[in-house]
């Protein structure tokens, strides 16, 4: 939701007002974590040489051991990071550890939903703010 300050400033309000603020901080964090690790495992999976895949990572993210939500929650918020920035072995893996946790396939569906339907308002809104955009119709 960083593409357009409007709705992002509007979606954390009505947040704000109906979740608690360690679901908001978690959901921070979540979008802070994979914000670094999806750029670093995107491009080691989109590099041609395979050796980087097998050397640490070397990433802090103590964040992930203690995230400050239920565990489920916390995944839940990283896959539907991850859907958005597009990475797709972030992916894999939090989608593994939900299954892993009893999570069903719809409840996992359901977040990657949500993530496409926030981040194409997002892209929307940056869009119809566009001089160009308006130009061109």
């Amino acid at each position: 939701t960083a593409r357009n300050a409007v709705f992002t400033e509007q979606l954390q309000q009505a947040l704000a007002a109906t979740l608690e603020p360690a679901t908001i901080t978690g959901a921070q964090t979540a979008a802070a974590i994979m914000a670094m690790n999806n750029i670093y495992y995107r491009s080691l999976h989109l590099l041609s040489e395979k050796d980087y895949l097998g050397m640490p990572a070397k990433l802090r993210m103590n964040a992930i051991a203690r995230p400050g939500v239920d565990k489920i929650d916390f995944e839940l918020y990283s896959l539907a990071a991850s859907a958005i920035n597009g990475c797709g072995m972030c992916l894999d893996s939090h989608e593994k550890e939900l299954r892993k946790q009893g999570l069903g396939k719809e409840s996992i569906q359901s977040a990657l939903r949500i993530a496409a339907v926030v981040h194409a308002v997002a892209v929307t809104l940056e869009n119809s703010a566009s001089p160009a955009l308006a130009q061109a119709a």
